[in-house]
């Protein structure tokens, strides 16, 4: 991989997680705020849905954390190391978590009856993709197994 392409992957991940984290502190608590104004009933649901929120963008940023790391061992030529899978888990574990938090989220405005058609089309939308990904992400550290070992195989005969 080029120099430019992971300085450029990086540059942008760090604008992300930048992002994100403004997310975190401005927008998420201003959104909860403006969904009890319009809908008293539902104050119960904004310290939960605010938490929720947060941790899902958590898990995002550590993700992305996670292939700024991979994007360096690609640079230094040492991706195929036992370290590679550290990461590569790591990603897997917080899909699979972001994947529950929006599953149980999905629950919890169904039981609360204010699940909008929107809503449910987005948490489904989620649910899927979530998963997806993660049944992407099983596949590629299988690549990643099977590369590691051919490298280990031809270092021998070598």
């Amino acid at each position: 991989m080029h120099r430019s392409a992971i300085v450029t992957l990086k540059t942008l991940i760090f604008v992300l997680i930048t992002l994100l984290l403004a997310c975190q502190v401005f927008v998420i608590p201003a959104v909860a705020q403006q969904m009890v104004e319009k809908s008293p009933p539902l104050e119960y649901l904004q310290v939960p849905g605010i938490m929720v929120t947060v941790g899902f963008v958590l898990c995002v940023q550590v993700a992305l954390v996670c292939v700024w790391r991979l994007l360096s061992l690609v640079r230094a030529s040492i991706i195929f190391r036992e370290n590679a899978f550290r990461y590569v888990n790591i990603i897997l574990g917080l899909v699979a978590l972001a994947t529950l938090l929006i599953l149980g989220s999905f629950i919890t405005l169904a039981v609360a009856s204010v699940a909008s058609p929107s809503v449910i089309m987005l948490c489904s939308l989620g649910i899927v993709v979530g998963s997806g990904l993660a049944l992407m992400i099983v596949v590629m550290r299988g690549l990643l197994h099977q590369a590691s070992q051919l490298e280990r195989d031809l270092a021998e005969v070598v």
